[in-house]
């Protein structure tokens, strides 16, 4: 039988995403978890995990206080005198991050775990301190822009993670390509890098069993308005739908108020046919998907988008870009995949859509959530987490 590990999850914030409060609370079945954070705002807290906040910088009085409270347990808790002091001293000095740093330095000595995962390569700098330690191992996951983007338009941070990824335990990759990007940073006959595919709660995602499509196409794309999701080149294939006559309305959520987008909506003359939606709750977005006809993915790059998978299971069809790993997700079976930064093919996939009978969308459909089911169920993840650890344990 595998020991139980003591495993910490550190995401910068308690705020921390979907897929993090599913692994935990599947790892909770056999391990004991905790979550480091700075702030200590979580709304929903999990049942059986230890929260550990660091004290945020904005907030000075109650950092103090916290820092307070982790040099009485350096020295009461961990018998280690040395600790307490440093901490008196970056009290009186008032220096901020250094007591951060401190503050982190004492939750993971207290907690002594085995395994460190950390969620986002904008981390690191305050785990080199623990990289050096032999009795923890070190996790990280590899999956969105601070991966697949943020390294190769920023030669700092690039230079950085070719630095430090060869002192990490482990990877773990969301997609086999980011993988394969990972890759390009740092790679080596000895690394632990597996791909482990984000579960969902498929009871949650009811599959919409009478899909029908609406006289005037109800196009969707969900996802902050930043120029890597690619929403551009989605308003050109609109500006192209227009012009053909097609009968459409195109939603963005998450985008309201964007001033690029905004203007691009004015002068392609798609005032009429836009809808720049505020952020919405996540059931809310399920029961829009359900009234949408189609999700359009327009993406330039990605880890693997969790909106694709939660579309898929309900049974909404998808048109996206061949990015990342939507290649994993999608094919001629399951949905439709176009080149990136390509508005007319945007445009023409979605003109093909209209003229698809529905039995071919129906097999699509159930294609889809049969390939979601078996890829991204919340067991899966969580014993390949499992595996991930102990294997950079046993390394």
């Amino acid at each position: 039988m595998k020991k139980r590990l003591q495993i910490v999850i550190f995401d910068g914030s308690f705020k921390t995403t979907s897929f993090i409060k599913r692994l935990v609370t599947g790892l909770l079945e056999n391990h004991n978890v905790s979550i480091i954070g700075f702030a200590e705002n979580e709304p929903s807290p999990l049942k059986n995990v230890t929260y550990r906040a660091l004290g945020s910088a904005d907030k000075p009085l109650r950092l103090f206080t916290l820092s307070i409270q982790f040099a009485l347990k350096a020295l009461l808790s961990l018998g280690k005198p040395a600790l307490f002091f440093k901490s008196l001293q970056l009290l009186a000095s008032g220096k901020r991050k250094q007591l951060q740093q401190h503050n982190f330095d004492i939750a993971v000595a207290q907690i002594q775990p085995d395994i460190f995962h950390l969620q986002w390569p904008s981390l690191l700098p305050w785990c080199e301190s623990l990289l050096l330690n032999p009795r923890t191992k070190v996790v990280l996951s590899q999956r969105g822009y601070q991966n697949n983007v943020r390294p190769f338009v920023t030669p700092e941070n690039l230079s950085y993670l070719k630095n430090m990824y060869p002192k990490l335990d482990g990877f773990h990759s969301v997609s086999k390509s980011m993988s394969a990007t990972g890759d390009s940073v740092f790679t080596a006959t000895h690394k632990i890098d597996d791909v482990v595919y984000s579960g969902f709660n498929f009871s949650n995602l009811q599959f919409q069993e009478d899909y029908d499509t609406s006289t005037k196409l109800q196009l969707l794309s969900i996802g902050r308005p930043h120029w890597v999701k690619g929403y551009i080149y989605a308003l050109q294939a609109c500006q192209i739908l227009k012009t053909k006559g097609i009968l459409f309305h195109y939603t963005i959520v998450g985008a309201k108020g964007n001033e690029e987008l905004v203007y691009r909506i004015h002068e392609y003359g798609l005032e009429r046919y836009v809808t720049l939606a505020d952020k919405i709750p996540q059931e809310e977005v399920y029961r829009l998907m359900r009234q949408q006809d189609v999700l359009l993915f327009p993406s330039i790059a990605e880890g693997l988008p969790n909106v694709v998978v939660e579309a898929m299971a309900i049974g909404l069809p998808v048109i996206a870009t061949a990015c990342g790993g939507v290649e994993e997700l999608l094919d001629e079976t399951t949905g439709v995949i176009i080149p990136t930064r390509d508005a007319k093919q945007l445009a023409a996939a979605v003109i093909s859509f209209t003229k698809t009978s529905m039995t071919t969308i129906n097999h699509r459909r159930l294609n889809a959530r049969k390939h979601v089911e078996l890829q991204h169920s919340e067991q899966q993840m969580v014993m390949g987490m499992e595996a991930l650890y102990y294997k950079c344990l046993e390394s």
